[in-house]
């Protein structure tokens, strides 16, 4: 059973780095019609009116889990990641503002150590370490063109995420949670807090486009409702550090979609840096020595 849930948080990888890689080029798209804030707090809200509606068709518990981990996951995911990264995407291009954002498993290895006590293979920290060059080489950040405030808000939103990701772990271990249960919670929770947010910062009408209508449904079936349902599953199934230096991928089939589609065309060093990630993922799937006892 363990090696088939293995085997399925994989599958959930490869789905999730697709809708999540090319989600980038949609909320920076769709920055022409709605302000940042508004976006979000629209996207959650749908994502959870759905979520809410799945709980008793598939018949599970409509009683909230324990408050103290929906609470912070709500408030370092839904409201922090999600809000630090829309508003990086303001000003940043969406190739870079990606991989900014996914510094996030080498801040998740820090804080899985600090506050799991987990000990990364060697492996692993090869894969950091190649993961965290070839970074640099995609955010090139000696010929920066994009704003100060986009790139600290990417790596800030970067550094919410892992937060909350060892927020969840800690929960997963401590006590039974069921899976969507805590993500609908947690979503409420923190669309709560959005929508205050973007109403008391609204200043920008709404344009009801057709592109405005189809990134809003993208956003909430795939990206927020399914996205962060597959990234708990994998949370919950995978080790903190493998689970966080596997979505790499995504960062770098984001650079892909905008040079496909936004002409952000990658040079020779963001090339480079693409192919150290790769590696580093393969890195990953290297075993690690057996503990002795």
């Amino acid at each position: 059973m363990k090696q088939n849930n293995k085997i399925l948080a994989g599958l959930a990888l490869i789905v999730l780095a697709l809708i999540w890689s090319y989600n980038w080029v949609v909320t920076k798209s769709v920055l022409r019609y709605v302000g940042a804030l508004d976006f979000t707090a629209l996207r959650c809200a749908l994502g959870t009116l759905l979520l809410v509606a799945l709980l008793p068709l598939l018949g599970r518990p409509l009683q909230p889990p324990p408050w103290r981990p929906v609470l912070w996951i709500s408030l370092f995911q839904t409201v922090g990641m999600t809000v630090l990264s829309q508003l990086a995407l303001v000003s940043g291009d969406v190739g870079k503002t990606a991989v900014l954002v996914y510094t996030m498993p080498f801040w998740m290895i820090l804080l899985t150590i600090l506050f799991l006590h987990e000990k990364p293979t060697v492996p692993q920290y090869l894969a950091a370490m190649v993961a965290a060059f070839g970074l640099v080489l995609v955010v090139q950040p000696w010929q920066w063109h994009g704003s100060l405030s986009s790139s600290l808000l990417a790596t800030a939103s970067g550094l919410s995420w892992a937060a909350s990701a060892v927020i969840a772990k800690r929960a997963f271990r401590h006590q039974t949670v069921d899976l969507l249960s805590l993500v609908t919670w947690q979503m409420l929770l923190g669309t709560l807090m959005l929508s205050i947010l973007a109403i008391a910062t609204h200043h920008t009408p709404i344009v009801w486009s057709s592109y405005m209508l189809l990134a809003l449904a993208y956003n909430a079936v795939l990206a927020t409702a399914l996205g962060w349902t597959l990234w708990l599953f994998i949370l919950r199934t995978l080790p903190a550090g493998i689970a966080g230096i596997s979505t790499l991928m995504i960062p770098v089939m984001s650079v892909l979609w905008a040079w496909w589609l936004l002409n952000e065309r990658p040079n020779h060093a963001e090339g480079g840096g693409i192919a150290l990630i790769l590696l580093a993922l393969a890195l990953l799937g290297m075993p690690g020595p057996r503990n002795r006892k």
